[in-house]
């Protein structure tokens, strides 16, 4: 078995997106084997924007267009998680040991008529608004404290 510390991390950004009322977009993956919520997320390709790709995968993931969203703010620095050893090696093709990530807060200025999950290759099986503090209660257990951090990186704009 592949020692996950001799692995890196997998470069990625999400997107903590929130509604006119401050609640949270969440979608319930698809491939999940347990019932598994999360925000946006994705891995950035070479040489792309962190930033960029949060907008990207919005769109991949949610169907929402940029002219739908505008940002907030930015966390300050990058945020980690590991995988269970049960899953490295499984998922990613084996070559990450879990994600290092930039998030970006951005408010919802559309309908929820501007949310299509069914989109070219979905990942979301269904998704709900949320209060923010709840998110740590709903994620899978190993990204719970990665949560908590983009909880306490966008604090001051949560209320």
């Amino acid at each position: 078995m592949t020692d996950p510390t001799t692995l890196p991390y997998r470069p990625c950004a999400g997107i903590m997106l929130l509604n006119a009322d401050g609640l949270v977009f969440v979608g319930q993956r698809i491939d999940a084997e347990v019932e598994a919520w999360q925000m946006p997320q994705g891995g950035i390709d070479d040489g792309e924007d962190p930033e960029a790709t949060a907008l990207r995968e919005l769109g991949e993931e949610t169907g929402i267009a940029p002219e739908h969203v505008a940002l907030i703010a930015a966390a300050p620095h990058e945020l980690f998680y590991d995988l269970p050893e049960e899953l490295v090696g499984r998922v990613w093709k084996g070559k990450w040991r879990g994600q290092r990530q930039r998030w970006f807060l951005y408010r919802f200025l559309g309908s929820d008529a501007d949310i299509d999950i069914a989109t070219e290759h979905p990942e979301f099986k269904s998704w709900r608004w949320i209060r923010p503090e709840t998110l740590p209660e709903i994620i899978v257990a190993f990204k719970r404290t990665l949560y908590e951090e983009v909880l306490e990186a966008f604090a001051p704009h949560l209320r």
